[in-house]
């Protein structure tokens, strides 16, 4: 069988069940320098671009700066840059199965060995766009020289392209670049642009390019959201190779949900034209709604779920939804309990969307995304992602959130360590013990040794250490911890949910 190549998108009809990309695709300009090959690249902003360049809105491809030689550079060259994108999930309640093939990417330059290459890019007319995904590390400040072959960083990186970019125009501001960082750095494209004027001051450069730096080119604060797990399993890729006809090394799953908030104004709007393609594409003057929502709704809900459902019993958050009594929860947890607490002005209708697509994602069926796995460093989750939340509901409404309250009590109840091996304390659960990958699991474990339930709660919620805040003060809502923590202890914890269920009245 073949690999994925331009011989099979010139040949049309040959793989039904995939959508190809039109010839006219593959010479469209290089207009986008990509820093990273990862395959939460592929399977949002570079997607995202190629469903742009079939509708003719952006008509432009990314060429892609790969850090080393090697890995999957070599799958790039072979494929012609092309690879498979398979959807699979729900949306609006509909299950999605979508196979592309994204012609987005035209080429793929090692910057260790190809950097002269490189450099020619940024002294392109039709260059315009940036993006990067180098891990949450890529964007910092270390010492670098930008004359270097290539130099060290990412942003050292990037500010050798800057630099040779205004040389070329001789300082033309209509020739600066619209750069939009993805990594999940809050705020990362004002910390991004203060990197590099940092480094170039650092590097001694022209004041008159750091004039231009800052005035010709626009670092976008940006935040990507969409699960991709990459290649599947060598038993789903067998599958999936005997349906599309081909062979495929870059082969990447995702889910349906995307989202690539950027934070810019009409002239960002208008560089980055494939907003239009995709209502996932959302640029605007303030995204701090998006990150809100995410934070507060979607991861907020895992973390006073995890606990929860693990204890019930459940595996995935795919099993806990398809149960009646426990997906009732999750979603009444988010509806009325943490939307109402987002400590920012956000639209109700807007919220209750969000929830909407949020409980869409945990019913996928083709994502096993395992509640354990989501426990790990459980307590800072918890003080990063609901803490402001509890605070704010409490503010509002002067009572506690039912719901928020049976979550964090299963929290307390999944940090009881019985034992400690090498290094790791280990819980129990129906005779089998469970790791607790928490910096504070030791502090948990001393304490359940020592105190009576209600003590422990109120220890805990005190302890502004852990939180910021005293619990304690919230109205109603170290009574509501202390009775479902003593209610799970005395009558298991999935009848206490259930019982929860039965008694509760949604707001």
């Amino acid at each position: 069988m073949s690999y994925l190549s331009r011989n099979i998108v010139l040949a049309p009809g040959t793989s039904p069940a995939v959508t190809l990309p039109e010839a006219a695709q593959l010479a469209l300009p290089e207009k986008v320098l990509q820093f990273g090959t990862g395959v939460l690249l592929r399977g949002l902003p570079d997607y995202l671009i190629d469903k742009a360049n079939r509708q003719g809105i952006f008509n432009g491809r990314i060429v892609v700066v790969k850090s080393t030689d090697g890995g999957d550079i070599n799958a790039f060259a072979r494929q012609n840059g092309l690879y498979t994108l398979c959807i699979r999930g729900i949306e609006d309640g509909q299950q999605v199965e979508e196979n592309v093939v994204s012609a987005s990417i035209s080429r793929v330059l090692s910057a260790k060995s190809q950097w002269a290459e490189v450099l020619r890019c940024a002294q392109s007319p039709d260059l315009q766009v940036v993006i990067s995904n180098t891990t949450e590390v890529g964007i910092q400040l270390v010492a670098d020289d930008v004359r270097q072959s290539p130099p060290v960083s990412f942003p050292g990186k990037l500010l050798a392209v800057l630099y040779v970019r205004w040389k070329a125009f001789k300082g033309d501001r209509s020739k600066g670049l619209v750069i939009v960082p993805t990594e999940l750095v809050p705020d990362n494209g004002r910390k991004l642009e203060a990197i590099l004027l940092e480094l170039a001051h650092r590097n001694e450069l022209e004041a008159e390019f750091i004039d231009w730096l800052e005035a010709a080119n626009t670092c976008c604060n940006s935040l990507v959201d969409r699960i991709v797990p990459g290649r599947p399993d060598v038993g789903a890729y067998n599958a999936l190779t005997e349906e599309l006809g081909y062979d495929d090394d870059l082969l990447t799953m995702s889910e349906v949900y995307r989202l690539w908030a950027i934070e810019g104004d009409e002239k960002v709007r208008a560089v980055l034209s494939f907003e239009q393609a995709d209502k996932g594409v959302i640029i605007q003057p303030d995204i701090n709604q998006f990150r809100e929502l995410k934070l507060r709704m979607l991861n907020g809900t895992h973390t006073l779920s995890c606990g929860l459902a693990f204890l019930s019993g459940f595996e995935t958050v795919r099993s806990a939804m398809e149960d009646e009594v426990m997906g009732q929860f999750i979603s009444r947890l988010m509806v009325d309990d943490l939307r109402p607490g987002i400590p920012y002005k956000i639209d109700e209708a807007v919220a209750r969307d969000f929830a909407r697509q949020v409980l869409d994602r945990f019913r996928n069926p083709f994502i096993e995304h395992r509640w354990l796995a989501i426990t790990l460093n459980y307590t800072a989750k918890m003080q990063m992602r609901n803490v402001a939340t509890l605070v704010h509901y409490a503010e509002q409404w002067k009572k506690a959130p039912q719901c928020a309250a049976l979550g964090f009590a299963a929290y307390l109840l999944f940090m009881r360590a019985t034992e400690q091996k090498d290094h790791t304390w280990y819980g129990e659960l129906n005779g089998e013990q469970y790791p607790i990958q928490d910096e504070k699991a030791g502090y948990f474990a001393d304490l359940w040794q020592r105190l009576p339930p209600a003590e422990l709660v109120s220890v805990v919620l005190h302890n502004q250490a852990l939180w910021n805040h005293d619990l304690t003060a919230l109205p109603g809502f170290a009574t509501a911890v202390t009775g479902y923590l003593q209610q799970m202890l005395e009558e298991g914890v999935y009848a206490t949910v259930a019982k929860h269920l039965r008694s509760e009245v949604p707001a």
